[in-house]
């Protein structure tokens, strides 16, 4: 029974906390394998973090003090602990970019029924000399539906509270809990404080465009159509529609396709476009592409008589466009073989006339 007293009714909240502390275990971990399963199934993208936790007891009964305590006393509103505390249960979501936030945000309000919302990344951003923790915050419960599913039915009553941040955020939320805002706090430490925030809110925005950037030179390395063919090397082959400079995202389109048994390691892959870059700086994908239609039928048959006189040896995908590339422009990749390598595939192409 409600009421204004405030040492019973923290009796009371004891009681109920000590009583269902196990079932506030299990829907914590329902309501986490809930939403995994949501966002695995969706096109959101990577989450770098889904956990829960049970808020402390004692906690609770401070935030309920500093909260509302005061004001529900001054109105002579009767009052139980339990109601003011949404975050008793709470999840918390971390993607690894912003603009996933409120992706996520949109999926869950559309599988459970949402209580409240607060945008602290807004309240943030519209106040000039804010700084502080940015993230979304929903108080969510269970929609009718799924508290009728049978192994739900224990939880209907509990709520919980889910925090949706960026993988920045996450991290600034950490510094936030050590440098809380105080209404003492010096002027010079404030103007810090804005500084270093404004620096990670730079960084979340930084990796965003960066995502998009890369995104964009994946599809640029996509569309464009590759001849389906490896030519005979004296036969005119066509180049390629393409003018971009070589990277790592076209360089593994035109590869992969002539190499398609083979996985190109993305490490690899950086420090090989380099060695191309370092030797012709200007060399285009269509080069590439050119370089492995015109070549590459000689050099498996190098290959094949070079594996043969030696057993045991290798010759790698690498290895093969490295021998390309020497033969589409012998004077640009000079230093693309080494030595031993260059003298003798020189004297197989002697021999064999090429």
């Amino acid at each position: 029974m409600a009421s204004l007293d405030f040492e019973k009714e923290k009796l009371v909240f004891r009681k109920f906390y000590d009583g269902n502390r196990q079932l506030f275990e299990e829907a914590k971990n329902a309501y986490i394998s809930i939403i995994k399963s949501l966002i695995k199934q969706s096109d959101i993208g990577e989450m770098t973090k889904i956990e829960g936790r049970i808020k402390d007891k004692f906690e609770c009964i401070k935030k309920f003090h500093r909260k509302y305590q005061s004001r529900l006393e001054a109105d002579g509103q009767a009052y139980e602990i339990r109601d003011y505390i949404s975050d008793l249960i709470g999840i918390r979501v971390v993607c690894l970019y912003e603009d996933q936030i409120a992706t996520v945000a949109a999926l869950l309000q559309q599988h459970f029924k949402t209580i409240e919302v607060t945008d602290k990344i807004s309240a943030v951003e519209g106040t000039e000399d804010s700084f502080g923790y940015k993230g979304l915050h929903m108080d969510l419960s269970l929609n009718d539906e799924m508290a009728a599913v049978p192994k739900y039915q224990p939880y209907p009553q509990l709520s919980f509270e889910v925090q949706i941040r960026s993988l920045i955020q996450d991290a600034w939320s950490v510094l936030d809990h050590k440098i809380k805002y105080k209404k003492s706090i010096p002027n010079d430490l404030k103007r810090r404080i804005n500084l270093l925030s404004a620096l990670f809110e730079l960084a979340d925005r930084e990796f965003k465009e960066i995502r998009n950037a890369t995104d964009e030179l994946l599809l640029q390395a996509t569309v464009v159509p590759l001849d389906e063919t490896v030519a005979d090397n004296r036969e005119k082959v066509e180049p390629v529609a393409s003018d971009k400079t070589i990277n790592a995202f076209n360089f593994l389109r035109v590869a992969g396709h002539f190499f398609q048994d083979f996985e190109f390691e993305d490490y690899k892959v950086d420090g090989f476009v380099q060695d191309i870059l370092k030797l012709a700086p200007r060399y285009k994908r269509s080069d590439l592409h050119d370089s492995l239609i015109q070549n590459l039928k000689t050099v498996r048959e190098y290959q094949a008589d070079f594996l043969a006189a030696n057993p045991g040896s290798t010759f790698s995908p690498y290895t093969a466009i490295r021998h390309c590339l020497y033969l589409f422009n012998p004077k640009s990749f000079q230093r693309i073989l080494s030595e031993g390598p260059k003298a003798r595939f020189i004297a197989w192409l002697e021999k064999n006339q090429r």
